[in-house]
């Protein structure tokens, strides 16, 4: 797959050797690099080996694999003997923007989103995601209805259904309004789930690396969930601590924002970073905190943190009647990108 339109390129290539000879040995974890390597057992347009990019930031990087994260967050893993080049491209500042964060499609930010907020357990049916946390937010405890299941819809529900009981955890499906996921679901009697707000709203904005955030004193960014920081977080607290911990830092670059007063934790938020996508979320002020503008400081601390690490777009999700949440994030250019719901079987 090419990093750059999704669309498989070929190339052919007249070299001597298997591309077990390129150097791989000083790319450093961190560096953004344009990968070519040999597609085993498949010919190119001319009969010579096929051959494709992988463009991304390396990960990871052992004697025989190169771990490298695309811009939508997907791992990819090379075979070092499968290199045939490797370059590296502008990180920051100088990297241009492929395409607005608007026009990727719903399919794929849904599993920019998973990636940013990752279940305990996972499973699949075809291309739909099955996600599970002990009840952790409905995110991380439904099925992503994304892409095609593989077989009957009928059949693909009803697996839905058997992962979610097997784990003591009511069947919930996650899809985007208008898709065909969400109209398998309606065909098959599946319904709004309950309350009066169902479901929400993803905006997405692009960043700027060039931008002059404000750099605050005060406010700080950990790699890790800390006591105070899920006590302030309401949602954490009615499930297993361990539970929370384990979704809130199951992403590999994640950050969680710190304001304090005289010692005291008083504003918080997260924000994680997969390939070229920040996900902001978690921002909560303490009651007698509120109205001082702290809600923006965290906002800022969290898109300088991400922009830092390399991030040209972000994402959030929060409800659509959250008016307070909406005004907080279009100073940054957060617009609409799509709604979603979650469904359940008929009672």
């Amino acid at each position: 797959m090419d990093g750059r339109s999704g669309s498989v390129c070929w190339y052919d290539w007249w070299g001597t050797g298997d591309g077990g000879d390129v150097d791989t040995t000083t790319v450093a974890v961190g560096t953004r690099v344009v990968v070519r390597r040999l597609l085993r057992g498949r010919a190119g347009p001319s009969g010579g080996p096929a051959m494709t990019d992988v463009v991304g930031r390396v990960v990871a990087r052992t004697g025989e694999v190169l771990r490298v994260e695309r811009r939508d967050g997907e791992l990819v893993d090379v075979a070092m003997a499968d290199v045939v080049t490797l370059k590296q491209v502008p990180d920051g500042a100088g990297r241009r923007r492929t395409r607005p964060a608007r026009s990727v499609d719903a399919d794929t930010l849904t599993r920019i989103c998973t990636r940013g907020w990752p279940p305990h357990e996972a499973g699949r049916v075809g291309d739909w995601e099955l996600r599970a946390a002990g009840g952790f937010t409905g995110r991380a405890n439904s099925a992503a209805l994304h892409g095609e299941p593989g077989r009957p819809a009928a059949e693909a529900l009803a697996e839905v259904v058997a992962f979610y009981q097997a784990r003591g955890l009511p069947p919930k499906a996650q899809a985007v309004v208008g898709s065909p996921g969400e109209r398998w679901c309606l065909d098959h009697g599946w319904v709004a789930a309950g309350g009066s707000h169902p479901g929400a709203v993803v905006q997405v904005a692009d960043l700027d690396p060039t931008s002059n955030l404000p750099d605050d004193p005060r406010g700080i960014v950990v790699d890790s969930v800390t006591d105070d920081w899920l006590a302030l977080y309401g949602r954490a607290g009615d499930v297993d601590p361990g539970v929370a911990r384990a979704v809130l830092e199951g992403c590999p670059v994640v950050g969680f924002v710190r304001l304090e007063d005289a010692g005291e934790l008083v504003a918080i938020g997260r924000v994680a970073v997969t390939g070229d996508w920040a996900g902001l979320g978690c921002v909560e002020v303490a009651a007698t905190h509120r109205r001082r503008g702290l809600a923006t400081r965290v906002v800022e601390a969290s898109l300088a943190w991400a922009i830092a690490r390399g991030a040209v777009s972000a994402y959030l999700q929060t409800m659509r009647h959250n008016t307070a949440a909406l005004r907080l994030y279009r100073p940054y250019g957060f617009v609409d990108h799509h709604d979603y719901r979650y469904l359940v079987p008929p009672p």
